[in-house]
């Protein structure tokens, strides 16, 4: 078996985020990790839209980003700690669009170790240096300076260790240009690993230390080193030193210098030479708040204005304070906090000097704001540590009396963009249908949870739509004269004439526009600098500025049955199988060309491309035939209407479009001339047009659909692309320097055209039926279209139902109370007539969170989902404290085949060690179509119930340790069959047959067999290597497909000799009396292929992405990644990709210096599967290195690039 990994959607979770002006043009970008990707993105103040620059994959896993700018310069550089055991800075060049390298100093072993550094960055903010930190023990810094030619240099590695300390926080302080200063926040523990009493790590202190790095002499010393509150977590730079200014100089101190200790419940204003100054975090105002749960500070950020900065910190629940420091030079007077607004809890958070707030999120969507006020006029309460004895430190041990805010709805902040993300992904699953396959994800944590539908295709933002009087067959927009900014006319053609419509403010009529509307119109243009052009069966209208018309009348007897035009040119192919070529001359007049050209077939379809700027025409016509060809003609004065190239095709064409594409993976620097033809079957065909001889080389097919194609050119984003109309409509564009060929996700169109105009910049114009319909593409990153439907608490796992269209799903949050417990807390509240705050119980759970808590606390529920309208149908809370964690529908034997609902919950359960009170199997019959549920009966069990499924008429149940079958009963479950054999819990349960497949939280997977004359359940192979397996599924009855938590998929197989051997053992005693192997089964399985993905997986299916292809493993990871495997089928497929794979790894891909094969390696060697993603990046290697790697693989460029291609489409229609 040999398989091809692909991503189809990457990893949606950011991991860091930077702001900085990376492209040195007095503009900031934000730089994000996604973990094993780098992206940069520019937001556009004028839109309020966040845009994507340039994406790069890593190929390693990036730990840290820090971004950091030279004293004097202009542009800022990015700094990557990753698991490549290598310091690497990056700069982007923005006329190439690309990350360079420009040093990468080894200094560790690879891998994400404890005492290797790369975990933590931090920056000199003048630039002069970087800090790089390990969890433990290892800090190295580096001295960054210019060299003679101001080129950027790094120094050797200094460095700041210290033995046995655990390292939580590291930042830069500002002390000016004095020599550099970083803080840390250290524990040691030392004496804690050598007291046997637990007496050490009890008394053992979080120490403030500050490291300064001797310029003159070169190494770095331990400065200063204090105690600090032992549950401090976060430290946040404060601006210092001193600016000189104006004639005469002066002196401006800057600030106060020091570092904002975060802590629970506190922040401390902390610097060597200054007193200590504390201030309490303000909580939520709850009646039913868990006073024992502090306030932690997860991320913070300075911003400086002029003469000014403030600080704003982000509590775990996603409420934003504003801090200030009240100063006057050096000394610190007052530190103040308030209630800024409340968004999603974030990673870091990035403010823009244009006044905009990006907030990447720890789970979800992220989000891009922009600062309404400062919070400076508000009736916000404003603590301040004045307002406490000693500044708040008189007793520093002591808490300080809590302050309280009450939660609102934004007021400082307006939202302007959201980044779409699936992190995290829980669970999900893959439904095939005819015309696309469809992926249900179930994401998010806690009340800002959703459903999602993901369809293949770009998003559509439809801006209006206008009824018409019947079915137009075309529709053009027209500009009336070349250089307007906006189009004025809306052409209509209709099978017995035309309608011109104006496009301003209003759509209406236009009577006067000199179309002649008696006729249905092939082909409308804006002709010349400011004339207009109509083609309608009878011939030609010219219709000049001034309104004058120029007509051209088609011979007698004959009509026009095709047309083609550009600015410059006009073709025409008369029912007599004539091609008639017109061109406009220097006075603006249409000069027909005094031979015409027989085709000897039928004509069915022409186009011309757009004229080259600087040129007088394009040369080359292409003509389709009936007879199933494709013809081009030269236009060429020295050969006009001379047949250059003749390409033969597999139906009658139905629609050609020649357009000028940038495809970087062809042609680096100047746009390849496309030739897209259109099949009446369905079939577009690609190929590319030679500039300099005509000819047609590189074909490339691909199914639309079932009707005839027909294509449109178009502009998308300002770029040249194609629209293909069949039974879906599809997108050709550019992206990132890529052709990318996309469906849309909207209704089918019967034709479409672009269109520029004030309300609708850079959008469509399409006809479905007789409605007119004006829409946008926002967005050509992302090519799954997501319809949102939000849930109440975090997801778990979801089932669909055989014979109905609903999804049945299951929510629980730990440490969340649920709305009947709420209630009950309030009732309870009210007999002992305590004062109850109503108003905030009423805060909306989507925006502020579930209430928090104590530890043992759920909240639960089943929902059922209509997915077709992506709408919730019934919610059934479980209460008691019952959670659910397992669910499957199940066919019971014992009630004829009637399908039952099984929800596996437990009650007061805790996570570390696991335990519950008890557990429950509840059994739900379906009602009313299975649009509502009614619970029959509850079975206890003494442990979790895991996971769930149907077996041959009977229920399979991994509950804790122990793999049970159950029959169904009148009051309750009956237990026929139970093995206590498994390791720890069992997760995942597939079958084919009587054979069971269990996988165990950390022991891999399990093969089982069912002896139904002896009613046992046996284990007999298991896997050599201990996995903690996350999900898993059957390729065939031997093998098994499955993830484990550390990232990981692989293949393991079941020898066909052992197979046969079990499965005619009637009574399983051979299992029995055999010898058990390596402490385990008495047989193992083989692992046939293995391949790191990156991204923990949670779901995996086998099925066929498109109709009437091969099955592939479809995978969902946890941080929003959709993969597929896809098997190779032929030796030559194989020795051709891996020798890709091989050729492409030699390149040193990795912006972070990472080894490929050591990357996709990390825990087990690479076997039997090629890294498609890496493969891909072929179509971004200079031309020189493709050629090179080309003739090793004795192919072409483009053979290449088409097997690529080819490979992609086939197996997932991407």
């Amino acid at each position: 078996m040999h398989l091809y990994n692909l991503t189809l959607e990457h990893a949606s979770s950011i991991t860091s985020a930077v702001v900085g002006s990376f492209s040195g043009l007095r503009q900031q970008e934000i730089l994000i990790s996604r973990g094993t990707r780098l992206q940069l993105l520019k937001p556009d103040p004028a839109l309020g839209k966040l845009s994507t620059v340039l994406v790069h994959d890593v190929f390693g896993s990036i730990r840290s980003l820090a971004a950091f700018r030279l004293t004097g310069g202009t542009k800022d550089y990015a700094i990557v700690g990753s698991d490549s055991g290598r310091i690497v800075i990056l700069e982007y060049d923005p006329k190439q669009n690309i990350f360079v390298k420009l040093y990468q100093e080894t200094y560790g072993k690879t891998g994400a170790r404890r005492i290797v550094p790369g975990q933590m960055l931090a920056t000199d903010p003048k630039g002069r240096s970087v800090m790089i930190s390990a969890m433990e023990k290892s800090k190295l810094v580096y001295v960054l300076n210019r060299d003679a030619a101001a080129n950027l240099t790094i120094s050797s590695p200094l460095e700041a260790h210290k033995p046995s300390a655990i390292i939580h926080y590291i930042v830069g302080v500002d002390v000016g240009f004095e020599n550099p200063l970083y803080a840390a926040l250290e524990v040691d523990y030392a004496e804690s690993d050598n007291d046997p009493t637990g007496e050490a790590h009890e008394n053992a202190q979080k120490m403030l230390t500050f490291y300064e790095l001797d310029l003159g002499l070169n190494h770095v010393v331990r400065k200063w080193s204090e105690p600090t509150d032992p549950r401090a977590n976060l430290l946040v730079q404060i601006p210092g030193g001193q600016t000189t200014s104006g004639d005469p100089p002066t002196v401006r101190i800057d600030g106060p210098s020091g570092v904002l200790v975060c802590c629970e419940d506190h922040v401390i204003y902390r610097h060597m030479d200054q007193p200590q100054l504390r201030v309490p975090i303000p909580r939520r105002q709850h009646p039913l708040e868990d006073t024992t749960r502090g306030v932690l500070i997860i991320s913070a950020v300075m911003h400086r204005m002029k003469g000014a900065f403030f600080f704003l910190l982000q509590s775990e629940l996603g409420d934003l304070y504003k801090v200030t420091l009240e100063h006057q030079d050096e000394d610190v007077v007052a530190l103040k906090i308030k209630y800024f607004d409340t968004v999603s809890p974030a990673i870091s958070l990035c403010i823009l000097k244009s006044g905009h707030l990006f907030i990447p999120s720890e789970f979800g969507n992220h989000y891009f704001y922009q600062f309404q006020k400062l919070g400076d006029d508000d009736q916000e309460a404003e603590y301040s540590s004045t307002d406490y004895p000693g500044n708040g430190m008189r007793t520093p041990s002591q808490p300080l009396p809590r302050a309280y805010f009450r939660p609102r709805p934004l007021e400082n902040l307006v939202l302007l963009d959201e980044l779409e993300s699936l992190d995290p992904i829980l669970s999900a699953k893959v439904q095939n249908l005819p015309d696309a396959s469809l992926f249900y994800a179930a994401c998010g944590r806690g009340a800002r949870s959703t459903f999602r539908t993901l369809k293949h295709g770009l998003e559509v933002e439809e801006n209006g739509n206008s009824d018409l009087p019947s079915i137009p067959n075309a529709v053009w927009t027209l500009r009336i004269a070349e250089d307007d900014q906006y189009d004025s006319y809306i052409v209509l053609s209709f099978v017995n004439g035309t309608l011109v419509l104006s496009f301003g403010e209003e759509i209406e009529e236009i009577q006067n526009s000199g179309f002649l509307s008696s006729e249905p119109t092939l082909a409308a243009q804006q002709l010349g600098h400011d004339a207009l052009l109509q083609v309608h069966p009878r011939g030609i209208r010219h219709i000049l500025s001034d309104k004058r018309i120029n007509e051209w009348k088609a011979p007698t007897g004959h009509t026009i049955v095709a047309a083609t035009t550009n600015k410059r040119q006009v073709v025409l192919a008369l029912s007599s199988a004539e091609l008639i070529y017109f061109e406009l001359d220097y006075e603006g007049q249409l000069n027909e060309y005094q031979d015409r050209r027989a085709m000897g077939s039928t004509v069915l379809a022409l186009s011309i491309g757009e004229v080259p700027e600087g040129l007088q025409r394009f040369k080359y016509l292409a003509v389709g035939c009936e007879d199933q060809t494709v013809r081009i003609i030269s236009l060429d004065p020295d050969s006009t209407l001379e047949m250059i190239s003749l390409q033969a095709v597999t139906a009658p064409p139905s629609s050609i479009s020649i357009a000028d594409m940038h495809d970087s993976s062809i042609d680096k620097y100047r746009p390849t001339t496309f030739v897209n033809i259109g099949l009446q079957n369905g079939v577009l065909l690609r190929t590319i047009l030679d500039p300099t001889n005509g000819k047609l080389a590189d074909t490339r097919t691909r199914f639309l659909g079932n009707r005839p194609v027909r294509l449109i050119r178009t502009r998308v984003h300002g770029s040249p692309g194609v629209l293909a109309l069949s039974s879906r409509s599809w997108l050709n564009y550019t992206y990132q320097g890529l052709v990318h060929f996309t469906p849309l996700a909207y209704d089918r169109l019967d034709g479409a055209c672009s269109v520029n105009a004030e309300l609708c910049p850079d959008g469509f114009i399409g006809i479905a039926n007789n409605t007119l319909r004006i829409f946008q593409v926002p967005k050509l990153g992302s090519k799954l279209k997501q319809e949102i439907l939000p849930l109440s608490y975090t997801p778990r796992k979801f089932v669909s139902h055989p014979q109905n269209s609903y999804f049945y799903l299951i929510e629980a949050d730990h440490r969340t109370m649920s709305e009947p417990m709420i209630q009950d807390r309030v009732k309870v509240m009210e007999m002992s007539n305590e004062k109850i705050d109503r108003e905030a119980l009423e805060i909306d759970s989507k925006t502020f969170g579930n209430l928090r808590a104590p530890e043992g606390v759920w909240a639960s529920c089943i929902r059922i989902i209509d997915p077709v309208n992506s709408q919730s149908v019934a919610i059934y809370p479980l209460d008691a404290n019952e959670a659910a964690f397992s669910i499957a529908v199940v066919a019971f034997s014992a009630r004829n085949g009637e399908m039952l609902l099984v929800v596996g919950t437990a009650v007061d359960v805790h996570l570390a060690p696991r335990a519950c009170s008890t557990g429950f199997l509840r059994v739900y019959a379906f009602v009313e179509g299975g649009s509502k549920i009614e619970l029959l009966h509850k079975t206890e069990t003494d442990d979790i119930p895991m996971s769930l499924l149907s077996f041959q008429g009977r229920l399979l149940a991994g509950v804790g340790k122990s793999l049970r079958l159950y029959d169904i009963g009148k009051k309750k479950l009956l237990r026929k069959a139970e093995n206590r054999q498994f390791a720890s819990a069992i997760l995942t349960l597939n079958t084919q047959g009587s054979r069971i497949l269990a996988g165990d939280l950390n022991q891999s997977i399990y093969f089982v067999v069912y002896k139904a004359a002896e009613n046992r359940l046996l284990i007999f192979a298991d896997d050599v290597s201990a996995r903690w397996t996350t999900a898993a599924t059957m390729l065939d009855y031997n093998t098994v497909v499955a993830g484990d938590k550390f990232g990981n998929v692989f293949v393991n197989r079941l020898s066909e000799t052992v197979s046969k051997q079990v499965d005619d053992d009637p009574t399983g005693a051979g299992i029995l009396h055999e010898k058990s192997v390596l402490m385990g089964a008495p047989h193992k399985t083989k692992m046939i292929a293995h391949f790191h993905v990156g991204d923990i997986i949670m779901s995996i299916e086998k099925i066929a992405l498109v109709a009437g292809a091969r099955d592939v493993i479809v995978y969902f990871g946890l941080h929003g990644t959709i993969g597929i495997l896809t098997p190779l089928v032929s030796k030559d497929d194989v020795d051709f990709i891996s020798t890709l794979e091989q050729h492409m790894r030699t390149e040193n891909l990795s912006l972070v210096g990472r080894d490929h094969l050591s990357w996709r390696g990390y825990y087990t060697p690479v076997k039997a599967v090629v890294d498609g993603d890496l493969c891909e990046y072929f179509a971004k290697l200079p031309t020189q290195k493709q050629l090179a790697i080309a003739g090793e693989l004795d192919r072409t460029v483009g053979d290449v690039l088409k097997k690529l291609e080819s490979l992609r489409v086939t197996a997932s229609g991407f």
